[in-house]
């Protein structure tokens, strides 16, 4: 169920305005949400076949997409826990500590740009151009449900500090 709430934000200007805020009490884990895109990516290609690319390229394509993918995501997880804070995306205010090294220098979220990367290599896989709208409608549901109640969290348990970082860091690439 999701839960609607006003904020009131200060502008540039010095002026208030309202904002709306959606959260979801029960946030769906990401790696869930990956799954169920890959699924809906393999649906829409079983029902308009496609091939993007030819089969040698396709393998050499994805392998190397999934190998990246699999490396961010380990990188960014050692650096999570060199840091001793929670991986846990679904507890951003457990955090311990803005984890700033390894892959967190270049994107504030290594480990949803991997899941992404493994994304684009099923759009490539079952070779159906229509799944990157898929892919987008994935990107924009994890940037809006996920990714903001984290940033949100981690301002509130960080302040400045967390909003320094937000400002020299791009929230994708």
């Amino acid at each position: 169920m999701a839960t609607v709430q006003t904020r009131l934000l200060v502008t540039w200007a010095g002026e208030s305005r309202p904002e709306i805020c959606v959260t979801l009490d029960n946030r769906i884990p990401p790696p869930i949400v990956g799954i169920v895109t890959a699924l809906l990516m393999w649906l829409v290609a079983r029902q308009w076949p496609g091939e993007l690319l030819p089969e040698t390229a396709t393998r050499w394509v994805c392998g190397t997409l999934i190998t990246l993918s699999l490396l961010l995501d380990g990188w960014a997880i050692v650096a999570f826990r060199r840091a001793r804070t929670t991986v846990n995306p679904l507890a951003p205010e457990k955090a311990s500590a803005i984890v700033e090294v390894g892959p967190y220098r270049v994107t504030r979220n290594p480990m949803y740009l991997g899941m992404a990367l493994i994304l684009l290599a099923c759009v490539i896989w079952f070779g159906q151009p229509l799944n990157l709208l898929v892919l987008a409608m994935f990107i924009a549901y994890l940037t809006a449900f996920q990714i903001k109640p984290e940033e949100a969290a981690l301002t509130e348990r960080f302040g400045q500090e967390y909003e320094s970082y937000r400002a020299r860091v791009r929230r994708w690439l």
